[in-house]
């Protein structure tokens, strides 16, 4: 038997051991980190109560704020779960699948505006918020850095924490698409990356407590109006999200500083 097939045998051993390895240490199918709150639900079909502000967040805003991230900073980049390599270092641009001496692997994933086909964006369509993620990284694995680029698609769903009085997003990565990887490595790398970025990118603030509470001073009363987030109900319609922020209004004599 030549050495070339001992190789061959020997690297495909290695990457049935590591696809073995890699699902006891993710313990079954990829899901989502806990975030905190609730699924926030659609409005009534009594309708709006009364007391209540609404939010539109539209599709131009969500493709403006993803371009001023992609312009004006670093790219999102998280460590991944299964590697100790995780040094954040620029000029990474990797672009398929490919064998390389550890000594240099980054051990991360990055986010980009396009890549494999992909442009980087929020779609609100028939009801609901997807979200196309391109993306390139590299990972260690049996003393090898494997490059990798692709796009995953995820679902993208709102919560109400009460307590926090925030609005988050959450990310749920349903599909990895990765460039040219053959069946043995992307058995491998597809639940790295489905659950770093699952785990890694959640939770997403959307609108912090401070920014949902009221604290209106009225002059001419010398008193101060206060609203209380109450309920948070949301839809997507005309290609905008919706937020239906419900108040619990009082009143306080004297005027109270700004918070």
């Amino acid at each position: 038997m030549s050495k070339i097939l001992l190789f061959i045998i020997g690297a495909v051993l290695g990457l049935v051991i590591g696809g073995v390895l890699v699902l006891y240490f993710f313990g079954g199918t990829p899901r989502a980190a806990s975030i905190p709150g609730n699924p926030i639900q659609p409005p009534d079909a009594a309708g709006i109560p009364a007391g209540t502000a609404t939010v539109v967040l539209n599709q131009q805003f969500f493709d403006t704020v993803l371009t001023t991230i992609f312009r004006d900073m670093n790219a999102p980049a998280f460590p991944l779960n299964l590697t100790g390599q995780n040094k954040f270092q620029p000029d990474f641009q990797p672009t398929k699948i490919a064998f390389q001496q550890s000594g240099n692997c980054e051990g991360k994933i990055v986010l980009l505006p396009e890549g494999s086909g992909v442009q980087t964006s929020v779609r609100l369509e028939n009801g609901s918020i997807t979200a196309p993620l391109a993306f390139q990284g590299s990972t260690s694995l049996l003393g090898n850095c494997i490059n990798f680029a692709g796009w995953a698609q995820a679902n993208f769903n709102l919560r109400y924490d009460e307590t926090q009085q925030t609005v988050f997003g959450q990310i749920d990565v349903q599909t990895i698409n990765l460039d040219g990887v053959i069946p043995a490595l992307s058995g491998i790398i597809t639940p790295i990356v489905q659950t770093t970025l699952n785990n890694r990118v959640n939770p997403i603030v959307i609108l912090r407590g401070q920014q949902l509470a009221l604290s209106l001073p009225i002059m001419a009363t010398e008193g101060t109006l206060n609203g209380k987030v109450k309920d948070v109900r949301a839809d997507v319609k005309d290609n905008a999200v919706n937020l239906y922020i419900t108040y619990d209004f009082a009143g306080t004599k004297g005027i109270q500083p700004a918070q």
